[in-house]
């Protein structure tokens, strides 16, 4: 069976789609339609701008879903028995299933982005990568640490990365050390996403969600919050306005996607991260990608 991931955001690269835009009319016209649906020129910023620019919550967010978008509608084989995404990942995954428009997730994802941004704004936050250590001991750790921190990316075995408050993040970091974490870096983020810091974007997205239409997708959609198969709208939105503040269960994801019968993962979009990741999650499956 076909499974189809998307990756989220620190994927994104200077460059990314142009190839798309260059030699294929829809993609093309696509991302035309985009840059009027943003008001500005996004692919701009894609094809040529800095890893700064980019780097901007509320331009990354749409260049990610935009490129992993565009590239499944422009595969001629694009049948998925299941698909699922990694964070923001997860809105690529529901309109290429079918669940809602790309003009409707393109805004969706627009008002996401500008809500955590202004969230990010709100406390100095960041977010680090814990290698070497298991999810328990993270958590452990992560409760006992002085300020905001938690576990909010289970990426595979051995990885996981935490978000909150800087001060926090910096202690927990020095905490994990001493109980034998291989490294915890401090990543470059804009801010504590996938935390209890993002609940200021939570009012602006969830009036957001609740005036998008999303209907029944042709595939089970397994969503970040409970790494279980969603098909029902009102569940999926649900889903979507808690995945702002709950962790991004990856590697359960995964686990489930192969042992619904998953044996052959397909990433979309920039980077190859994704990849990687289910290569230590399951093996033994064949796993390719396309960008």
């Amino acid at each position: 069976m076909k499974a189809y991931v998307f990756p989220g955001q620190g994927a994104q690269f200077t460059g990314m789609g142009q190839d798309l835009y260059n030699n294929n009319p829809v993609a093309k016209e696509m991302f035309e339609k985009a840059n009027d649906i943003l008001g500005f020129r996004i692919t701009d910023i894609m094809f040529s701008g800095t890893a700064e620019e980019l780097k901007e919550t509320k331009v990354t967010q749409p260049a990610v879903f935009l490129h992993s978008v565009i590239l499944a509608k422009c595969l001629p084989d694009f049948r998925p028995d299941m698909v699922a995404g990694h964070s923001l990942g997860e809105f690529s995954a529901l309109v290429t299933a079918g669940a809602m428009s790309f003009e409707d997730g393109l805004q969706l994802v627009a008002k996401r982005a500008m809500a955590m941004q202004k969230a990010c704004k709100i406390r100095p936050s960041t977010m680090a990568a814990v290698l070497g250590l298991d999810d328990k001991t993270v958590e452990e750790v992560c409760a006992k640490t002085e300020g905001t921190v938690v576990a909010a990316n289970y990426n595979c075995k051995g990885q996981i990365v935490i978000s909150g408050e800087t001060e926090a993040v910096n202690r927990a970091c020095a905490l994990l050390k001493e109980a034998g974490a291989k490294r915890a870096l401090p990543l470059s983020v804009g801010g504590a996403f996938h935390s209890p810091l993002m609940d200021p974007a939570r009012v602006e997205l969830a009036q957001a969600i609740e005036k998008t239409d999303i209907v029944k997708p042709v595939c089970p959609v397994y969503q970040n919050v409970d790494a279980k198969p969603h098909t029902e709208p009102r569940e999926i939105k649900e889903n979507l306005l808690i995945q702002l503040t709950a962790p991004v269960r990856w590697t359960q994801c995964v686990e489930n996607m192969a042992g619904q019968g998953a044996d052959e993962f397909t990433e979309l979009g920039p980077g190859t991260v994704l990849q990687g990741l289910i290569r230590k999650i399951v093996p033994q499956a064949k796993i390719q990608g396309y960008q």
